[in-house]
């Protein structure tokens, strides 16, 4: 093929490909997004934060023998809920029994003694000092009785505050040692729920302390998803921060009048508080650059400019505003990518913000 017919090929294909091309930007330009304009909005917003946590009995103690010997009854079952006082274990008690009848009639002959030696005083046959003597002897052997019946209660194991048994660890007939653990003991009235707590959420919670307590709520997730039916309170706080993980452990107080929740269990805390009046806009009204959050404000000459936000709280697709804008600014909602800095806009829709707010998961732009 000749040059000149090469060229003539060319020149056919770029007639062909430009109008192609002018169609496509002519209904590129159809297709630009329409510039939509809202305003922040004053509500109550509720914020919730999420806590790992471990719970805990209020009271969980370790049963032991306080005597040696063989364990002769066992008076309770693994599980059982146990009052105050309840007998749970008796160890073979014929030893300290004997050592107890052996220290009271030293007790009382002590005492015969002493009044003997009183008798004869009166007669002038012995002398005070003497009756001393046998009065010491007498206190002496009194507190070794005491003491014997104390070793001997040892023998009897009981409850010490209402609760539920754990596991046992002997059996009956077992050879029992002085301080071997026999069981756990719970008391699961009222249970303990820690997790820990970074160091600026817990300036938060100690800043609005006063002001919000009446408006924070505390639940409890368990494992399998659903909520503890009882609302919990914060119980306490630890006195020192964690200074390799920057947290500080909280206690929270949950009542268990139903006995669910059981020593060792896991789950997840939640605690919801109100925040009166918080300025909030729609989270796709903003647009970030170097780590910082901007919007484009609409002055009254309808002239867009670039504004610096600080934001106190995200919450699903919305900010809530610490500074940077007011109620009665408008600012621009959807084709955020299409306005420039000091640029005037000559056609817009405003957006009332409630419906701006409303359906924001479902809105995609």
């Amino acid at each position: 093929m000749k040059i000149p017919q090469i060229l003539t090929l060319i020149l056919a294909l770029i007639s062909l490909v430009l109008p192609a091309c002018d169609r496509h930007e002519g209904h590129s330009g159809q297709e630009q997004q329409k510039i939509v304009v809202t305003s922040p909005i004053a509500k109550d917003v509720v914020l919730t934060q999420q806590y790992v946590c471990q719970i805990h009995s209020r009271q969980h103690i370790k049963v032991r023998a306080l005597q040696n010997g063989y364990l002769q009854e066992v008076r309770i079952n693994e599980g059982q809920k146990v009052t105050k006082g309840d007998l749970m274990f008796k160890i073979v008690p014929i030893l300290y029994e004997a050592r107890l009848d052996v220290e009271l009639a030293e007790a009382k002959l002590a005492d015969l003694e002493l009044g003997f030696s009183k008798g004869l005083a009166k007669e002038n046959v012995v002398s005070p000092n003497e009756v001393s003597l046998y009065q010491a002897k007498l206190a002496k052997a009194q507190a070794k009785a005491k003491l014997a019946r104390a070793e001997l209660a040892f023998t009897e194991v009981r409850a010490p505050f209402d609760g539920i048994v754990d596991r046992q660890h002997e059996q009956l007939g077992s050879l029992i040692k002085e301080g071997d653990v026999l069981t756990t003991l719970s008391d699961n009235s009222v249970m303990w729920v820690y997790f820990n707590v970074p160091e600026a959420r817990y300036l938060e919670y100690m800043a609005a302390q006063g002001q919000e307590s009446e408006n924070r709520k505390i639940e409890l997730v368990l494992a399998n998803g659903s909520k503890f039916p009882h609302p919990g309170k914060i119980g306490a706080i630890e006195a020192n921060f964690n200074n390799e993980t920057g947290n500080i452990p909280f206690r929270a107080d949950f009542p268990n009048p139903d006995r669910l929740l059981r020593h060792g269990q896991t789950g997840n805390l939640l605690i919801h508080r109100i925040l009166k009046n918080a300025i909030v806009i729609p989270q796709r009204a903003t647009f970030e650059i170097l780590d910082k959050q901007y919007v484009y404000v609409v002055d009254k000459d309808n002239v867009m400019h670039q504004r610096l936000i600080n934001v106190q709280h995200e919450k699903d697709d919305i900010f809530v505003i610490g500074s940077g804008l007011n109620v009665g600014d408008r600012i621009v909602l959807e084709g955020v990518r299409q306005v420039r800095d000091n640029e005037e806009v000559e056609e817009y829709e405003f957006r009332k913000p409630e419906d701006a707010l409303a359906n924001q998961k479902h809105h995609a732009e």
